[in-house]
């Protein structure tokens, strides 16, 4: 899986920046603000069909502009892939392949497996339930399909109800039939979903505590704990006990969408005993283990995009983390990191070739690179 070239017109603060990157490591480099973060988000828009920073497309366009497109030639499972996006303020975004039109967006997602290490992945720990759901989704998301769609299916459901609620209690008229039909599928879907997630969790647990031990050289058993109603065996009848709250709070309070990762270390919550170096550690472990997981599903390396990450690991963890770079365990490689000093330092015993691009307000000021020894 290579990236080979990207072009971002009008995205963000890149008002037509091209960069063809190296097979190998690629390091963007310059102070906050020049536009390294926004780089690593076209790639990941090109992937994922959406920014891992803000949800909203319409802020994804420079300031002043109407639309925005991203082009990114890739090499995957050996063969050429062009992919490009485009969004125009007002108009549904259009996502190409090989100049051949995607007519439903979903469809490009998992093409190209991505993984992203940011400095806000903190939330996955403090943060609330919705965004370790998320993050689990969009996992399970690049792998299957099927997975991807009826979880689609489900929140199209889950936002039907929601709004049958509402106008029941703003006209005071039921449409009880209407409710069981939502009810039907919304318990269906969220069985069947479930079940994936909890095959999900079984499989990556195992792999975040090896790289958890392989990081931090600690001996803390951390774990993931899926917590969920859905595979109780009084699921359904529990749904429906719970009708009368849907209509006196006008929501749904059953469903997948109620779900949490528990993340723990020696059997406690993570976010309330453990230290900063172990969060830290944990969650660069789940982001290596999602890395080999994709690697063994979809049989090469994904990307692997490391933003400001020496900003926010000690130099131990850096170390070992370079060290499985050195050791050919991941495949193209893209980071930042605001002192070019720095990273050239870190980089230089790594034995690979290396990309230096230098950015300056949304530009590419210069380009060097380091031949591997």
């Amino acid at each position: 899986m290579i990236l080979e070239s990207l072009q971002l017109i009008q995205f963000k603060n890149h008002s037509n920046t091209q960069l063809a990157f190296s097979p190998g490591v690629n390091c963007l480099l310059g102070k906050n603000g020049s536009g390294k973060t926004n780089v690593l988000d076209g790639i990941h828009y090109l992937c994922l069909t959406k920014s891992a920073l803000h949800g909203s497309d319409a802020l994804q366009v420079q300031h002043g502009k109407d639309f925005f497109t991203l082009k990114g030639n890739f090499i995957v499972q050996a063969s050429p892939l062009e992919v490009r996006c485009s969004v125009e303020m007002g108009k549904k975004k259009q996502v190409f392949q090989n100049g051949k039109w995607i007519e439903k967006v979903s469809d490009h997602v998992g093409h190209i497996p991505i993984v992203l290490i940011a400095p806000d992945d903190t939330d996955l720990i403090k943060g609330s339930s919705e965004g370790r759901r998320k993050f689990f989704d969009g996992l399970l998301s690049q792998l299957d399909r099927n997975y991807l769609e009826q979880l689609i299916r489900y929140h199209h459901f889950l936002k039907q109800r929601n709004a049958l609620l509402k106008q029941f209690g703003e006209t005071g008229r039921r449409d009880l039939t209407l409710l069981d039909t939502y009810d039907e599928e919304l318990i269906r879907l969220s069985v069947l979903l479930a079940n994936r997630r909890a095959a999900l969790l079984s499989e990556i647990g195992p792999l975040i505590q090896a790289h958890y031990l392989s990081l931090s050289s600690g001996k803390e058993k951390v774990e993931v704990i899926y917590q969920t109603e859905a595979l109780q065996p009084d699921f359904s009848a529990n749904f429906l006990r719970l009708r009368q709250k849907d209509l006196a709070t006008k929501t749904s309070n059953a469903g997948i969408h109620k779900d949490d990762i528990d993340l723990r270390i020696d059997s406690y919550p993570l976010r309330k005993v453990g230290s900063q170096g172990q969060q830290k550690s944990f969650l660069i472990a789940l982001k290596l283990a999602q890395f080999h997981y994709f690697e063994k599903a979809k049989g090469e390396k994904p990307l692997l995009l490391l933003d400001d990450i020496f900003d926010k690991l000690d130099d131990e963890r850096i170390a070992k983390l370079l060290e499985m770079v050195a050791q050919g365990n991941f495949g193209q490689l893209f980071l930042t990191d605001a002192r070019p000093e720095r990273s050239r330092e870190f980089l230089k015993s790594l034995g690979k070739e290396v990309g230096y691009y230098i950015l300056h307000e949304g530009q590419v000021i210069a380009t060097d690179s380091l031949p591997p020894k």
